[in-house]
């Protein structure tokens, strides 16, 4: 992208305690990993790994979870949570073939991702890790399971099921773990976890982790977990990636024009997320965006959990640039090497949007985020900033790169943000005439339209400014071309 662009709102303030494990060292605290007397496997694990300081989220946790108690931390997506609650499990579970450990996840694709970072981290230890979530075969997934597991990772969902069936059983659970515990909380798993707990008789330990605990959260969470040591941070603004981002303020007929205009500007490096709200959406980008001969790869829930899974390999391996995407790949869609998050919708909550800019910038890396704003987003766009304190640059879109001289989507001319609240569309004519009257009704023969179509007038002897409803704006538009009125010959255009 330009230069402009490229500086764009780095953010200020320490954000000391945001990187990632291997970021530059500012992201690390003063802790060695050696300083814990971890296990041998762990520490062999951790030590192959090349890592050496802990982040601030583990250096805290850490040490008062591997002394038996319960956690609420809140850090940031990237910064090192998995290993945060893993170490503690890991340390407590022996590979007896009897479940010992349980971490849920809101998402299929967060329960692969922390298993695979549980596997590597247990080292040499044996311990039997099992990923449970749905969408996968009943009967497969259940001999597994009956083969004999130590630790499971899943979704809630699933291990409730396999619970009934009789293939998991929570009473021999010693170490429990919830994962984005804000999410799990506050979007209709709370059954579902308070089921699952009734059936923990032998906790011993209860782990949560998220990048934001709202107080509707903490106080859900004060259900199960009273006594909790809370590592936490007090500035909402650490929970803001440190990456450009920016908005256009777009009606929705044209964030197509935009979102083409940021494609035609991405080099061979780049990989890109570009969120919608709607499965809908998502099927419509791609097609839209092929039309234009643009390549995106859509993902959503509605997709089996195999090709799902086959989406997210080729896009973590580089094999696809391009992923439009739902809120289920917020969480759970870890990829280093994304360069740019794009809002094609503005998500309804502030977290969304924090979660969904969380996978760009990731690594101590650079990443910028993109959002288009529509007149009907601009109040969610607004609470977002608000409630997070962050900058975000109004900016237009972006300038066509050199050698490009034609957009890939047209821009089109879009009433319904023109409008008002009404449907109505300010046209300004150029006129000497100063009467509402004689303005109202050679604009209604011209254009041919019911008295209803037209709005206020107002005039000032050198432009007058006509309000046409939405469906007939166009229309009177191209009517009014070379018309004169009082021997005047008529410009029209939309009022700014």
């Amino acid at each position: 992208m330009d230069g402009r662009i490229a500086e764009g709102n780095a953010r200020s303030g320490d954000l000391l305690n945001e990187l990632t494990q291997m970021s530059a060292s500012n992201a690390h605290s003063n802790v060695r990993f050696s300083d814990w007397d971890l296990s041998p496997s762990i520490a062999k694990a951790i030590s192959e790994k090349g890592w050496e300081f802990a982040t601030p989220i583990q250096a805290e946790s850490v040490p008062l979870a591997r002394n038996g108690n319960d956690i609420v931390g809140q850090a940031r997506t990237g910064s090192g949570k998995t290993v945060a609650f893993g170490i503690p499990i890991i340390e407590n579970c022996q590979p007896t073939g009897q479940t010992q450990g349980l971490v849920l996840c809101p998402t299929r694709e967060l329960a692969t991702q922390v298993s695979e970072e549980m596997q590597w981290l247990q080292g040499d230890k044996g311990l039997k890790m099992v990923t449970v979530y749905g969408g996968t075969d009943i009967e497969k997934q259940a001999k597994v399971l009956d083969s004999g597991c130590d630790i499971i990772v899943g979704t809630p969902g699933r291990v409730i099921d396999m619970t009934k069936r009789g293939h998991i059983n929570l009473d021999g659970i010693t170490h429990f773990a919830l994962d984005e515990a804000d999410r799990m909380l506050d979007m209709g798993f709370f059954p579902d976890i308070r089921w699952c707990l009734e059936r923990l008789n032998n906790r011993q330990q209860t782990l949560l982790f998220s990048a934001t605990f709202p107080q509707e959260v903490l106080e859900a969470a004060n259900e199960f977990i009273s006594d909790a040591e809370h590592v936490m941070s007090d500035d909402l603004d650490v929970e803001v990636p440190e990456i450009d981002q920016f908005m256009v303020r777009i009606g929705r007929a044209n964030k197509l024009w935009v979102l083409g205009r940021l494609m035609v500007n991405l080099s061979k490096e780049d990989q890109v997320i570009i969120f919608s709200n709607t499965k809908r959406m998502v099927d419509l980008l791609v097609e839209r965006l092929d039309r234009h001969r643009f390549s995106a790869t859509g993902l959503h829930g509605d997709m089996a959990q195999n090709k799902r899974e086959r989406i997210i390999n080729d896009f973590r391996d580089g094999k696809t640039k391009v992923i439009i995407a739902t809120d289920v790949a917020a969480r759970g869609l870890d990829v280093d090497g994304v360069t740019m998050v794009i809002n094609y919708d503005i998500p309804d909550d502030s977290e969304s949007y924090v979660h969904r800019i969380g996978r760009t910038g990731r690594m101590g890396r650079k990443g910028t985020a993109w959002s288009f704003v529509s007149g009907e987003d601009a109040p969610n766009m607004t609470k977002i900033i608000s409630t997070w304190n962050m900058v975000v640059e109004e900016v237009e879109a972006p300038e066509l790169p050199e050698g490009v001289d034609r957009d890939p989507v047209r821009k089109q001319m879009d009433w319904g943000e023109s409008a008002d609240v009404f449907g109505m569309v300010p046209i300004q004519i150029t006129t000497t005439e100063t009467s509402n009257l004689s303005i109202h009704d050679f604009v209604r023969e011209q254009a041919r339209l019911p008295d209803l179509a037209i709005g206020k007038i107002s005039a000032d002897g050198s432009n007058a400014v006509v309000e046409i409803h939405r469906e007939k704006a166009q229309h009177t538009l191209d009517a009014l071309k070379g018309k004169s009125i009082g021997g005047t010959q008529v410009n029209a255009k939309i009022a700014n």
